[in-house]
């Protein structure tokens, strides 16, 4: 296939990598230095885009992605209060979106444990109390990572005494779910559930050891995506 990289940063240059060992060719390489070539995703015969860019570009890359007839993965976070006006976008083009708050395998296989504990731990609420903590190299700019949100929002869907999540600091009622978010080194990813009681403590926790982990998901998904129609999520590509 011919992939489109917006965003050619530390995650772009892997996933460049993997996908040139999967036999794929670059067709452009967008950065913010050549905005401009936004407008050439269909001249540069792209046959999907993926976007690592900033929270900041990102639904702009998308918008101009569904104009141009070109599916896109989307791996980008940060950028969700613009969400339902590119999903308007994507359903008046009739474009293609796969968007995942994280691409790796293992995370998306955590996630499902993550319902699944929230579920049998729930019934004992009135002991256990969930938090969340999130561990990412210094130079990731949005806190939380868009992975702890997708965890807070798969607890809060089995835990009715939860209605938002919000950071540590931040935290102003009990019904109200705490991630605390560290910025540490070059750590590329670690996400811990902790269950609490006055007397154990209930963790599961994924540990990333690379970005590549990250980069063969989401190149994974680009060669499954152009198969497909409308919003697309990590679950129906897993199934």
């Amino acid at each position: 296939m011919k992939i489109a990289l917006l965003g050619y940063g530390k995650m772009g240059k892997i996933i460049e990598k993997i996908a040139q060992e999967r036999d794929h060719e670059i067709c452009l390489r967008l950065t913010s230095e050549n905005r401009e070539a936004l407008t050439t995703l269909k001249s540069s015969n792209a046959d999907v885009a993926i976007d690592f860019s900033t929270p900041e570009a990102a639904a702009d890359n998308l918008k101009a992605c569904f104009a141009q007839g070109v599916p896109v993965v989307c791996g980008t976070t940060g950028w969700l209060k613009a969400w339902d006006d590119v999903i308007l976008q994507m359903t008046e083009n009739k474009g293609t979106l796969l968007y995942a708050s994280n691409f790796s395998i293992g995370v998306n296989l955590f996630f499902q444990l993550n319902e699944k504990l929230a579920q049998i731990m729930h019934p004992h609420a009135k002991a256990y109390q969930p938090t969340i903590e999130e561990v990412h190299h210094v130079h990731k700019k949005d806190a939380p990572s868009g992975t702890a949100i997708s965890l807070a929002e798969g607890i809060i869907k089995h835990w009715p005494d939860k209605t938002s999540w919000t950071l540590t600091g931040e935290k102003k009622s009990e019904k109200q779910l705490a991630i605390n978010a560290v910025r540490k080194d070059e750590v590329p990813g670690t996400h811990s559930i902790e269950y609490k009681s006055n007397i154990d403590s209930i963790i599961i926790q994924h540990v990333a050891y690379s970005r590549e982990g990250f980069a063969l998901g989401a190149v994974l998904t680009a060669e499954w995506l152009p198969r497909q129609k409308g919003l697309k999520t990590m679950a129906e590509f897993l199934r």
